[in-house]
């Protein structure tokens, strides 16, 4: 037989998936992967059935349906001032991860380079490396988890392609600054680079913050793909619904690799959320709703030991151990799983050559219930230390 030869050499089976094994055979409970466990909203479930006894169960427009795209263009003029052009500029994807992938595969040739921000949502890299590119990581700032700019420049060569942003920032929780937008737009127009924008967090945001998308901004978005998900704004993250925004040159050559891999996006889904997304209170009300959940577990972890660093937005919030252990992140967390019963997500997984900071990251978009328990449990087993 002809050997198989991989192109992800490296990858293994993800921290996400190790650890929520291990959740699962000592019953623990699993604050460690980042989607709801609290119902959605049931209007949105009923249009899906409604679209589905309308007959609408066929394959749907490569790019998205008419009025989905329209939805979306309206959502971006009102929220960012910037109205895209629904038919060249915006598709319709399954999920915000896999258009960050179709955006990569669409402009990374061999060789090319990619920054990367350090801890790292896990399929950037992957990404890359499967067409051929290389990434070159960038530590974010340990204490604050901004992003280095003098560090950037000295990176970047005349191999460097693109640069991948992520705000709200996974797993940190961090967001970018006015600041940043300027050093951003200073370097990608100085070197002619191109940006993937992963905003799929963009209405999870706390304490009066806001949210800067490079939609805002005309020079940033003309050189980039804003990947966004639908499943973050209405708790449906099984549903693998979201979208891709980019100038026309651009999404066109997205398009050609979205219509050979999956085509097209569920159709019922998609005429379900056309008509939901007109109830703007739904997503505009989202940052209040889970900044309680996030103030919540903060609140009731306070006893613990665990030192919460700030998270102004996303699923997540970092708790510091180093008061309480000196382990590795890895051993300390699946100890939390055997011994006290919750699971939590190592920061070191999110780095390509694994470090230890001693930070777990927590995700508080469960019912207060589960946070409630956690927290007991994680109190219990600290008093017996």
């Amino acid at each position: 037989m002809n050997p198989v030869i991989s192109k992800l050499p490296n990858a293994g089976t993800t921290i996400f998936t190790v650890m929520s094994a291990l959740s699962a055979r000592h019953h623990a409970i699993n604050l460690g992967q980042g989607f709801p466990d609290y119902p959605m909203n049931e209007t949105l479930i009923d249009l899906v059935s409604k679209a589905m006894k309308d007959g609408h169960n066929q394959y749907a427009h490569m790019n998205g349906i008419p009025l989905l795209r329209e939805r979306i263009a309206e959502k971006v003029e009102m929220l960012y001032k910037y109205n895209p052009l629904a038919d060249v500029e915006i598709t319709v994807t399954p999920g915000g991860t896999y258009a960050i992938y179709t955006a990569l595969t669409s402009i990374i040739q061999p060789g090319d380079e990619v920054i990367v921000f350090e801890p790292a949502y896990d399929s950037y890299i992957p990404n890359i490396e499967i067409n051929g590119g290389k990434a070159i990581p960038i530590p974010l700032n340990e204490t604050d988890f901004s992003i280095n700019w003098e560090q950037v420049k000295e990176a970047i060569n005349p191999a460097t392609k693109a640069i991948i942003i992520n705000s709200p920032h996974n797993p940190s929780g961090t967001l970018l600054t006015e600041t940043d937008i300027h050093e951003l737009t200073a370097l990608a127009e100085a070197h002619d680079l191109l940006i993937i924008s992963d905003e799929v967090y963009e209405h999870l945001v706390f304490d009066g913050l806001k949210h800067l998308s490079l939609l805002k901004y005309p020079a940033l978005r003309e050189r980039a793909f804003c990947c966004f998900s639908f499943g973050k704004i209405y708790h449906c993250t099984g549903w693998k619904a979201g979208y891709c925004i980019a100038p026309e040159y651009l999404m066109k050559e997205f398009r050609k690799v979205h219509q050979y891999n999956c085509f097209s996006t569920n159709t019922p889904v998609q005429y379900a959320l056309a008509e939901f997304l007109e109830n703007r209170e739904e997503y505009l009300n989202l940052g209040k709703y889970l900044q309680q959940k996030r103030d919540f577990l903060k609140a009731n972890l306070e006893e613990t030991g665990l030192i919460p660093l700030p998270s102004g937005g996303s699923y997540f919030q970092l708790y510091s151990y180093k008061n309480l252990s000196a382990e590795a992140e890895l051993e300390f967390a699946k100890r939390l799983v055997v011994e006290a019963g919750v699971t939590t997500i190592p920061v070191s997984a999110f780095y390509q050559t694994p470090k230890n900071c001693q930070l777990l990251r927590f995700c508080f978009a469960k019912k207060q219930t589960t946070l409630e328990q956690a927290a007991e449990r994680l109190k219990k087993y600290f008093e017996k230390r």
